[in-house]
Order: structure tokens, then C-alpha cells, then sequence
């Protein structure tokens, strides 16, 4: 399954939407999703994790911010 995960950059700041980045991930669960990202910078400022139902996958592919991350 394929997990959208929103977060912030920068560790001090409040989250603001503008500055809300993302990322997608394969995994089996969230928890995974955490696991997998743990040793990165923004671990600490995830926002939330969405798993991607085929449809909502479909449409973040024809966007050019689309890039699988491997991890």
C-alpha cells in the first residue's frame, strides 16, 4: 500500500499549511510508514499519514510532485 505523509521541515516552527510538505511511502501499515522514516530529519514533525485508496493514487500520479520514496 501506498501512505501519503504530510509533514513540516523545520523542527521549531508551528506547523502552518503553506509549509506543509509531502512524501509517499510503501509499507503494509502505518507503523511501518514510522519505522521506515525514523532516521529522517522530520520524523519528529509528522503531521499525519493517509493510506492511499487505487483511486486517490491515481490522481497524485499525474502530479509532477509524485516521486515514490525508497526507504
Amino acid at each position: 500500500m501506498i501512505f501519503k505523509v504530510f509533514y513540516q521541515e523545520l523542527p521549531g516552527e508551528v506547523p502552518v499549511r503553506e509549509r506543509t510538505q509531502s512524501l509517499y511511502v510503501e509499507a503494509d501499515s502505518e507503523k511501518e510508514v514510522r519505522n521506515k522514516l525514523y532516521d529522517r530529519k522530520y520524523n519528529i514533525n509528522i503531521e499525519f499519514i493517509h493510506p492511499l485508496d487505487e483511486a486517490h493514487l491515481n490522481y497524485e500520479k499525474q502530479s509532477e510532485h509524485f516521486n515514490l520514496e525508497t526507504v
